[in-house]
């Protein structure tokens, strides 16, 4: 099962190695990687190429800035995975995250994982736990709406693409949370949550 991650950046010559890093050290392999330059005006788009003459599992897109939820819809467009993973460019992420969650997905619609959102001077979000539930649809509502559990941040969940393509999803354009929107956007098609 191929998992696509999608990274949008924008002027993030300070951290996005770590980032990459992170992803390219994943103890599973069976990834495509579609990063998203979103008209950078620093060195990410150098850091990126460089990034793609190392891995072949890298796809690097570039486009004129347009704002992050344009380089996610970018993203999409370009991922051919079995599940998509959203990773912000100042995030990173453990080492076995994709391999703990792809072992829980059991054909979920979506499999989410805890995170340590501390914020840093580079405001970086790392993924952490898994604790093995299955949700239904009035689970998944309730916990979206409390906003504790569920959050509609992206950055630690691992999204079927047939769900988001099936329904012709995409991120809204000129939201500051556009990934809590598109979120809820995706509730009324979730059958099955694994955490």
């Amino acid at each position: 099962m191929m998992i696509s991650i999608i990274v949008p950046v924008y002027n993030s010559e300070k951290y996005i190695d770590r980032c990459l890093d992170s992803i390219l050290n994943q103890t599973y392999k069976d990834l495509e990687i579609v990063l998203v330059n979103d008209g950078s005006n620093d060195q990410s788009l150098k850091i990126l190429e460089n990034y793609a003459l190392r891995d072949t599992r890298i796809k690097v897109v570039n486009q004129e800035n347009k704002g992050v939820a344009a380089a996610r819809n970018t993203g999409l467009d370009n991922a051919t995975g079995d599940y998509i993973l959203y990773v912000d460019s100042d995030d990173w992420i453990e080492n076995n995250m994709v391999e703990r969650m792809v072992e829980l997905s059991a054909n979920a619609d979506i499999v989410f994982c805890g995170n340590d959102n501390a914020v840093s001077p580079e405001s970086v979000k790392k993924i952490i736990g898994i604790t093995k539930e299955i949700w239904n649809k009035d689970k998944i509502i309730y916990e979206f709406l409390r906003h504790k559990i569920m959050s509609g941040m992206l950055w630690n969940k691992l999204i079927k693409r047939q769900l988001i393509t099936d329904n012709n999803l995409e991120f809204p354009k000129g939201l500051r949370y556009e990934d809590v929107e598109f979120t809820y956007k995706l509730i009324p098609y979730i059958k099955k949550v694994n955490h």
